[in-house]
């Protein structure tokens, strides 16, 4: 049975809260004054409460007492465990009454919250950057520090922070945990299936105010902002080419290394570029995805195809520079030139015969 106010005699002064006994008001009072008495003699890191303090210990100890009876997974806090729970039972009792959104972990839910109220309680003392999760500062720090305290222990790589490194160490194990329940789809990274989901649902929630065109990822959509605004933060060291993404430099970096990471299990070519490599095995399948909505030609890549869609829309979108002839592929505008010592004039002269077979051909 509950406790009348009655029945509860020690009242805290600052928010109202009623406990039967004084300790418990003393305890309760520390989260209002931050005190922390309690403190680690590993860590040195101090808590309000004994019992916070005796939970922590079992980071060090590695002792995890509660089970799952589900899977077997053990946890460290009770609540991690009651949470955790949640996954098999499906229960999501936190709900976001301004989205309708459902959570089955109240920390979750106050992280969401953050999203439409737009607050950021978390600062860096370094560049003044705010953050609406402890963790986002956290890792945020170690950009400044250079700190990667995480290893994997397969290949050596050290990474920022722990999330990083277990979706790291799935490229080792082939682990992929994370199933879509449309369309039977693996994933060894939640943040790529919940990207993956909304081919789906159709849901393209990030809107670029320039142009009005929508993405389905925040990182995509800042990546096509830069091509409104001419940015390009992602610069070779090796030639000093700039990029608007990251993924670009990446490709970029293998012209001047050699590196061919993409293999064909099928006849072992080796590519620089992963969509290289699914087009290459395309080859092998026979499979030819992209059909032209004009006359039902297949092809096994959507440039091919891109090519192909101008022979009936008639657009040229390649010009000669020096005539200004256009043309509806790029290679049929590579023209070359002479200097003609007897007249002293340019001339562009097309490669006509190889170049339009090329032409016909597709």
């Amino acid at each position: 049975l509950g406790h009348s106010g009655a029945e509860k005699p020690f009242a805290c002064l600052t928010c109202g809260e009623r406990f039967l006994k004084k300790e418990h008001l003393m305890v309760h009072m520390r989260t209002h004054t931050g005190r922390k008495t309690y403190e680690c003699q590993l860590c040195r890191k101090s808590f309000t409460q004994k019992f916070h303090l005796k939970t922590h210990y079992r980071t060090h100890t590695g002792e995890r007492p509660f089970e799952c009876l589900f899977c077997g997974k053990k946890f460290i806090y009770r609540s991690g465990f009651n949470n955790h729970l949640r996954i098999h039972t499906g229960e999501t009792p936190f709900e976001c009454l301004l989205c309708g959104k459902s959570f089955n972990d109240k920390s979750d839910f106050n992280k969401h919250i953050r999203i439409h109220t737009g607050e950021k309680p978390f600062h860096c003392t370094i560049c003044n950057k705010s953050f609406s999760r402890s963790s986002h500062l956290t890792r945020h720090m170690r950009a400044h520090t250079g700190e990667k305290p995480f290893k994997c222990l397969s290949c050596g790589k050290r990474l920022h922070d722990k999330r990083t490194l277990n979706r790291h160490n799935r490229i080792h194990t082939g682990e992929k945990p994370f199933k879509c329940p449309s369309c039977g789809k693996s994933f060894s990274d939640k943040r790529v299936l919940n990207q993956h989901l909304k081919i789906h649902t159709g849901e393209k929630p990030f809107h670029c105010t320039i142009c009005g065109k929508s993405f389905n990822r925040k990182s995509i959509s800042i990546i096509h902002m830069r091509t409104h605004t001419g940015e390009k933060p992602f610069k070779c060291f090796s030639c000093g080419k700039c990029f608007i993404d990251k993924r670009g430099l990446n490709q970029h970096i293998r012209t001047h290394t050699g590196e061919k990471p993409f293999c064909c299990m099928i006849c072992g070519k080796a590519f620089t570029h992963t969509n290289n490599l699914t087009g290459h095995l395309r080859t092998h399948t026979g499979e030819k995805p992209f059909e032209c909505q004009s006359c039902g030609k297949s092809f096994t890549d959507k440039s091919t195809l891109n090519k192909h869609v101008r022979i009936h829309t008639g657009v040229k979108p390649f010009s000669c520079t020096i005539c200004g002839k256009s043309f509806a592929q790029s290679k049929l505008a590579e023209y070359f030139f002479f200097w003609l010592n007897e007249t002293n004039k340019l001339h562009c002269i097309r490669r006509v015969s190889s170049l339009l077979t090329l032409y016909f051909s597709l």
